[in-house]
């Protein structure tokens, strides 16, 4: 293991689920994040080594959950459509990296001393 990879903390997933079908989680925003990146719903999902379907599927499905649009296809233009995120979408992906930040800060102890159990688990 490298001397970085020995210090940095493992490090925590947030999914959140709404009910027992709907989730939101670090997918969803990634896809969310391209789409803003990108310009696209195909590019984003390239960038993820996603179908275009696979892609459109889970816009629509964060679009459901949500009962909001999170993503806008765009029209025409030079090279063809595109897709933006509103402000819903926007929103969406602020809230949930800020909490995936405070929950990240509030259990940064208890990754500290898994880390150091783990760690002198190995050893042994």
């Amino acid at each position: 293991m490298s001397r970085a990879g020995a210090k940095s903390l493992p490090q925590l997933s947030v999914r959140i689920d709404l009910d027992a079908e709907d989730r939101i989680g670090p997918g969803k925003i990634l896809l969310l994040e391209n789409i803003r990146e990108h310009g696209s719903i195909s590019a984003a999902g390239r960038a993820m080594d996603m179908s275009y379907k696979r892609a459109w599927d889970l816009v629509d499905e964060i679009n459901r959950i949500c009962g909001h649009a999170a993503v806008e296809p765009q029209t025409g233009g030079k090279n063809g459509g595109g897709a933006m995120l509103t402000p819903f979408g926007e929103g969406l992906v602020a809230r949930y990296r800020k909490i995936e930040r405070d929950a990240a800060r509030a259990v940064r102890k208890e990754l500290m001393a898994l880390r150091t159990d783990i760690k002198r688990s190995r050893k042994a």
